[in-house]
């Protein structure tokens, strides 16, 4: 790390996740050292102009924080593969922003001398600058070894959100009920507009924005409880 706790941060997955990831740690003063090929580079070098496009393991070599964003699935094998061939450096941040992995997945990068954070921003990504507006509203779950959760802490503050802390056991059932709410929301919103359209309403979505946002918002309210805090959406 700098003297000045500003940190050079690499890109693993350039999809609608880590550009955006990257775009809000550089705001609070980092300096994005690099970035994988994704499935849509020219949307990431929107949202990170001038952020260089590199192979993974250099991305690693450059940087002292690799937030690493790829899908579920492929985590794994990337976090190993690197291992494999001696790419994490001792002291260096990993971060991962999986919802259903806690740092349980990192070991082969810890046992490298890498600090393991999972640090998974509560927001719908569209891989656009939009979302760093969603994310100054957001809370984000963190997981992180004791010694190094202060870390993991702010960098979720640094990205906009608010940390809540999740222990590694309950990972899994925090990402079940991120899978959920994404599923179900979309599964009814897609349903209701469907109906609409059907009996001649040309713009479902438009007409349903209200409504929707209203109602999820009550109900957000009632499930917080009268003691908690409003919630800002």
């Amino acid at each position: 790390m700098n003297r000045d706790g500003r940190l050079g941060i690499g890109i693993l997955g350039a999809g609608r996740v880590g550009p955006v990831v990257g775009a809000a740690l550089a705001g609070a003063g980092h300096a994005v050292t690099g970035i994988t090929s994704g499935s849509d580079d020219e949307r990431a070098a929107a949202v990170l102009p001038g952020a260089p496009v590199l192979d993974a393991l250099e991305v690693v070599r450059r940087s002292e924080l690799v937030v690493v964003a790829v899908p579920h699935d492929e985590l794994p094998g990337l976090i190993s593969g690197i291992a494999e061939i001696g790419g994490w450096q001792l002291g260096q941040l990993v971060m991962h922003t999986d919802p259903a992995h806690g740092v349980e997945v990192l070991r082969p990068a810890a046992e490298s001398g890498a600090i393991p954070l999972a640090v998974h921003p509560a927001i719908a990504f569209t891989g656009t600058t939009l979302d760093l507006r969603q994310l100054q509203a957001a809370f984000a779950a963190v997981t992180a070894p004791a010694a190094v959760l202060p870390i993991a802490q702010a960098l979720a503050v640094e990205m906009g959100c608010e940390p809540v802390v999740i222990a590694e056991q309950d990972r899994a059932a925090y990402g079940e009920a991120i899978a959920t709410a994404s599923a179900f929301s979309r599964a009814i919103v897609g349903q209701a507009t469907s109906l609409l359209r059907g009996v001649g309403v040309d713009n479902p979505g438009g007409y349903l924005s209200a409504l929707v946002s209203s109602t999820v918002e009550q109900a957000l309210r009632e499930a917080s409880g009268p003691l908690d805090p409003p919630l800002s959406l």
